[in-house]
């Protein structure tokens, strides 16, 4: 689901660069796909006419814009509705635009828009459409990007966020990832965000329109696994009232998610297996076969090479799977996207709560210093604890749960060991002059093996000055002793 869009913002404060503006949290953006019904050429790579290249470009422009910036986008032509070329400008002014950006060919000239901040993207008809050259205005080529960098936020990508350079990393191999229909197989820890990974490949997937269907193989017991896979005839066991076709089915040409495919039996792994190789399903109880076109995306917290070898899991269905392999790293492997999260799970909680919420230093460094067993789960629901919990707008370390408060408690009492530590240290090397002088002398005494000439000659002091001393020493010694 795309998430809310934040408020407007003035124009005056969006970018002129669209690098700059993509930084911003823009309400409404209106993408201009050229001048339309133009014949510009047919591009060499893609076959298509460049006014429909265009189109094609602003399209995946405009998804990407609404889950990397959560802005509405509006377009002044799509495949059932065109605003004349003297129209655009009001067109953008009257949706109170906070940017407009103009994708045009070479060959085109770009609308000439006055009020929000303008934008240009620039290309020829034999690029591919996700390899855009674009520049800051028509006539200037000095500052060329990408279209995947000028996309690059620093808070991450789609539903997800982070910017670490694990998260950096996984955000390349999920641009590549998603322009496939190859199955996906995500490993990670229960917490770290597998089917929120799932939803990113196929929101960014060339059929992203279509369905998007999660299954937890976990969470239900064998026969209703096959039944919601495969689907089943009317009269095939108790119940089965009509006849019901399965996911691998009902999703089209979607994405079928299988989360947990790990805890699939011996019996369903071959089934399943069965299925992808023959792109066919038999409905239980049925004798006709159902052809399928989904993408398998599959998930686990298990280690399934581990499983092969021990016979668990097949290995033919764990070669299939495995054509694509992503490892989602753990939260504690990733800790500087901790405030990035935090701050991402405060804004969703203004939604749900009235009023803002922020979160003490001391309660974020708590957060930093604990290791997060349930991963970005477990931190959301600590987010959620210290937002119902916080009597004001601040949340404190009081407001987070438990185990988070027996850790700053903890961190209480190392401080408080270190600081005493420290202070019997610090005691021991400094020491008091007399103390420094005793030692001094009964040093040099045994460095010269009890010669008194020697000893103060070594020490600069006179004869009489050590004589002096030594009987110090002894009376002092004598007294204690009494």
């Amino acid at each position: 689901m795309t998430p809310e869009p934040p408020p407007a913002l003035p124009a005056q404060r969006a970018s002129k660069s669209l690098t700059r503006a993509l930084g911003l949290k823009l309400g409404r953006i209106v993408l201009d796909p050229g001048h339309g019904g133009h014949d510009l050429g047919t591009s060499s790579r893609t076959g298509l006419h460049e006014k429909d290249l265009v189109l094609d470009i602003a399209k995946r422009l405009g998804g990407l814009l609404e889950l990397r910036l959560g802005s509405e986008v509006l377009y002044t032509r799509t495949d059932d509705t065109f605003v004349p070329l003297e129209k655009r400008t009001e067109f953008a002014n009257q949706e109170r635009a906070d940017l407009f950006v103009s994708i045009h060919a070479n060959s085109s000239r770009a609308s000439n828009v006055s009020g929000p901040e303008t934008f240009f993207l620039n290309f020829t008809a034999s690029q591919d459409a996700m390899e855009v050259a674009s520049r800051e205005n028509a006539s200037s080529g000095k500052t060329i990007f990408e279209l995947r960098d000028l996309l690059k936020l620093q808070d991450g990508l789609g539903q997800m966020v982070g910017s670490s350079q694990q998260m950096e990393k996984l955000y390349r191999i999920l641009a590549k990832v998603a322009q496939s229909t190859h199955p996906v197989l995500i490993l990670g820890e229960s917490g770290t965000g597998k089917e929120m990974v799932a939803r990113t490949i196929h929101t960014f997937g060339p059929n992203a329109d279509k369905p998007f269907l999660p299954v937890d193989c976990g969470s239900l017991v064998p026969t209703l696994v096959e039944s919601e896979l495969f689907g089943y005839v009317k009269g095939a066991f108790t119940g089965a009232n009509h006849s019901k076709d399965g996911l691998l089915v009902s999703a089209g040409s979607g994405t079928v998610f299988l989360d947990e495919i790990g805890e699939l039996t011996l019996d369903l792994q071959a089934k399943l297996l069965r299925a992808l190789q023959e792109k066919e399903v038999r409905p239980v109880g049925s004798t006709h076969r159902i052809p399928i076109k989904a993408r398998i995306v599959t998930a686990t917290n298990r280690d399934l090479s581990s499983m092969v070898e021990t016979g668990a899991f097949r290995k033919d269905l764990y070669y299939r799977l495995n054509v694509v392999n992503l490892r989602l790293p753990a939260l504690r492997d990733r800790k500087g996207d901790i405030p990035l999260l935090v701050a991402h799970f405060l804004n969703r909680a203004h939604r749900n709560h009235p009023g803002r919420f922020s979160i003490h230093d001391e309660a974020l460094r708590v957060m930093m210093r604990y290791n997060w067993p349930g991963n970005v789960r477990e931190l959301e629901n600590a987010v959620e604890c210290g937002v119902t919990m916080a009597s004001g707008g601040e949340i404190q370390v009081g407001n987070l749960p438990t185990g988070l408060q027996d850790l700053a408690l903890a961190c209480l009492h190392e401080a408080k060991a270190d600081g005493r530590k420290e202070e019997a240290a610090s005691e021991k090397l400094v020491k008091p002059l007399a103390t420094q002088e005793r030692e001094a002398i009964f040093e040099a005494l045994r460095a010269t093996k009890g010669d008194k000439l020697q000893a103060a000659q070594l020490l600069g002091i006179g004869k009489t000055t050590l004589y002096r001393k030594l009987k110090e020493y002894e009376a002092a010694d004598v007294h204690r002793n009494n």
